[in-house]
């Protein structure tokens, strides 16, 4: 199993679960295109486009680093007919870059709202889209989505409607794409059942506190890793990161915790009905 040689287009790929796909790929030698805005470094985002791709080339990969915003249709187009170009097609879109703002209706100001909708929904819409001519000449062919399962409880909308409407609008793509480009192309949700320890969780969930109780990015690569060696009929699953790996016969999740002396925190979305996999534990490792 390895990626060596297949191209991959990942968006918001500076940092965090973005990256660690990205790495994970170029470990085996896989080309990447990082898809993201930043370029300059900022005081609370740690990574640039360069300094991804720098990491990229080291972990054993070729990179090429995008300028994009999602929400600019030629932006992305172009981004997708270059990485086409310079690597000499395109096996594998991970759609990653999302906004998010945990507020309810009557705090959420529209400039907000319509961010969340144009970078999840509408950016996720538009980069599968324009990514598919491409992706119908691979040899097995992914997108993937970092997106929830769509269970419409009124506990996952009534604290943040905007945000929730907007994630899900992400698995509603998977949900109607995988239909579309069924025994063709692969498309496919994945979603942590922990919070992931990254800049969005650093700066919005509570800061250290939150970040010592979840698990890495790298549950959620190592997972993309798998998902990218299924065939094409593997589609329309929404997965969660450690039960799909659990299938896969993986047994060590310890590895992932931030901290394994503290208990793990849920992440939103996952269904009542999605334990965790036997003989994994959320509570502190004794």
């Amino acid at each position: 199993m390895s990626l060596k040689g297949k191209t991959l287009f990942i968006t918001g790929a500076s940092r965090g679960i973005g990256l660690a796909v990205g790495l994970r790929a170029a470990r085996d030698g896989a080309n990447v295109a990082i898809a993201a805005k930043t370029t300059e470094p900022h005081p609370r985002l740690e990574g640039t486009i360069y300094t991804a791709a720098e990491a990229v080339e080291k972990a054993g990969g070729k990179a090429l680093p995008l300028v994009v915003d999602v929400r600019d249709e030629h932006a992305v187009k172009d981004a997708i007919d270059r990485t086409a170009a310079t690597f000499g097609g395109l096996d594998i879109v991970v759609n990653n870059a999302s906004a998010i703002s945990l507020t309810p209706v009557e705090t959420t100001d529209m400039k907000r709202f319509d961010l969340m909708q144009q970078i999840n929904a509408r950016g996720t819409y538009m980069v599968s889209k324009f990514a598919i001519p491409y992706l119908l000449k691979a040899a097995s062919p992914h997108i993937l989505m970092l997106s929830p399962p769509l269970d419409m409880k009124e506990k996952w909308f009534a604290p943040s409607t905007a945000y929730t409407m907007a994630k899900f609008g992400m698995s509603m793509v998977v949900l109607g794409l995988a239909g579309e480009m069924r025994g063709r192309i692969a498309v496919n949700a994945l979603w942590p059942r922990t919070t992931i320890a990254t800049a969005a969780i650093k700066n919005l969930l509570g800061g250290g506190e939150v970040m010592r109780r979840s698990r890495t990015p790298e549950i959620l690569a190592d997972a993309a890793w798998r998902i990218f060696q299924k065939p094409r009929d593997f589609t329309g699953h929404f997965l969660i990161d450690d039960t799909f790996l659990a299938s896969e016969g993986v047994s060590d999740f310890d590895r992932y915790r931030v901290d394994p002396g503290v208990a793990l925190q849920p992440d939103f979305f996952v269904p009542d009905d999605r334990p965790p996999p036997q003989g994994v534990s959320l509570e502190p490792k004794r």
